[in-house]
């Protein structure tokens, strides 16, 4: 992501959310994440005039650059770097001087004496490239666990965005059954009242209003719960306007890569594994120089002092620890432990991508037949529906089958949205598993 695009970003979230993000965009880093695993078009060719609405991609983007939970993430940045600096420091040497003052006695011929010794341990230099090449490992690890959090944000904020669109696409088929038969019933009542219709066909009509009213509510509810988490994973206020871009529909089939081509590279291009390689690489570091620091302490030192007979010496000296008791070996235990933990971890996490692929593509797999299936089914409802009616008002059938085929035709049209969603997570799911994105089918932004 090149500094020209990001800063044409932050210009246009400042202009539409200049009151409620402006804080967090002047603290906010330069993405870690390549902008490929966001959208699939460049950004210079996405449009990201939020006026207009945003859509999956601008969510992904807008709540890399404001989720706050990605700000204490990013600040282990900083805490890296301060450990590769003290990585590279030296100890200090050691400076010592003293005067030794006549003040009594046989003083013929005396003078004031003085001792001057500079010392510095030599054995500093042998744990420092190591310590220095576990503490660049450990700044690319962080660089990557970093990138790793502000993806999962991004398939986050994609996929909060694609669920307000299937509660809104059920609310609006809810709501259209509501108002249907909230008419249907005020007209049985009429007829009632008017003895060409009986209390039982009224009852009837009124039952399969309250309950369409009922799930109306409910999906209303949960819309708002929605939209809500969509604007706490971008990172602005509960208060704040989030508008979608029109056209933004679901997919009713997904084209996934096979299982050979989502497992093919995965260690090279998961950002969570890539961490780990780094962070063992770090630790194998920190484990040789811990070995090094095995090595007896040594330390020279050079000393020029006159006593007070006005006699002049000058020396050195060298200082070695006898490694009878500390050797090191709690620190070395514990670091090839530790490096062995990663190692472990790292073994797990294939194992768990490589599971947790063949999973989500077998998903994808069976919710594409599904869906298949469900939208085959709908006009079958809606031509049952019109038989119903039909024959109702012919008098050849009662109103409860009537009723009864409506509330099915709702509840079939509620169920091939929610397999929609349930394909996107799906979807979601293998691109976090893979750790490539997967561009959507076209139906997915145009309807």
């Amino acid at each position: 992501m090149n500094h020209r695009a990001r800063r044409t970003i932050l210009i246009g979230l400042c202009a539409v959310w200049s009151g409620i993000v402006s804080p967090l965009v002047a603290q906010t880093e330069v993405l870690r994440i390549p902008a490929s695993r966001i959208s699939d078009s460049g950004l210079d060719s996405l449009p990201f005039d939020l006026r207009r609405g945003i859509g999956p991609d601008e969510a992904a983007i807008i709540a890399t650059y404001l989720n706050p939970a990605l700000r204490s993430i990013r600040d282990r940045r900083g805490l890296a770097a301060a450990q590769l600096i003290q990585a590279g420091i030296l100890p200090n040497p050691q400076v010592t001087y003293s005067r030794d003052y006549v003040t009594g006695g046989n003083t013929a011929g005396t003078t004031t004496g003085y001792n001057f010794t500079a010392g510095w341990e030599v054995t500093a230099l042998l744990p420092l490239l190591p310590k220095r090449t576990a503490a660049r490992a450990n700044v690319q690890s962080v660089d990557l666990d970093i990138a790793w959090n502000e993806w999962q944000i991004a398939e986050s904020a994609r996929l909060a965005i694609y669920r307000v669109i299937a509660l809104r696409d059920e609310l609006a088929s809810a709501t259209e059954a509501d108002r249907e038969l909230t008419q249907s019933a005020e007209t049985l009542k009429r007829a009632v009242e008017a003895h060409e219709k009986t209390m039982l066909d009224y009852a009837a009509a009124e039952s399969s209003s309250q309950d369409a009213r009922a799930t109306a509510l409910g999906l209303a509810q949960d819309h708002g719960k929605q939209t809500l988490g969509l604007k706490r994973i971008l990172g602005v206020a509960p208060e704040a306007e989030v508008r979608l871009r029109a056209g933004i529909g679901l997919p009713s089939h997904l084209n996934v890569p096979s299982q050979d081509e989502c497992v093919e590279g995965l260690e090279n291009r998961r950002l969570d594994l890539l961490a780990l390689q780094q962070g063992y690489r770090s630790q194998n570091a920190t484990v040789r120089a811990a070995i090094l620091a095995q090595f007896p302490k040594i330390s020279l030192s050079f000393a020029k002092a006159s006593d007070t007979t006005d006699v002049h010496t000058s020396g050195f000296a060298v200082t070695i620890d006898v490694p009878i008791f500390d050797r090191n070996q709690g620190t070395l235990a514990t670091e090839r432990a530790t490096r062995e933990k990663l190692l472990d971890e790292y073994h797990q996490r294939v194992f768990e991508a490589h599971s947790d692929i063949a999973t989500a593509l077998s998903d994808i797999r069976w919710l594409n037949r599904e869906v298949a299936a469900a939208e085959e089914a709908l006009p079958i409802f809606e031509r049952l529906v019109s038989s119903a009616e039909t024959a109702m008002r012919g008098g050849n059938t009662d109103v409860l089958a009537y009723y009864a085929a409506r509330s099915s035709l709702i509840q079939k049209r509620v169920q091939v949205v929610k397999l929609k969603e349930q394909l996107l997570e799906a979807r979601t799911a293998l691109e976090i598993a893979s750790g490539r994105f997967i561009p959507s089918n076209r139906a997915v932004h145009l309807k």
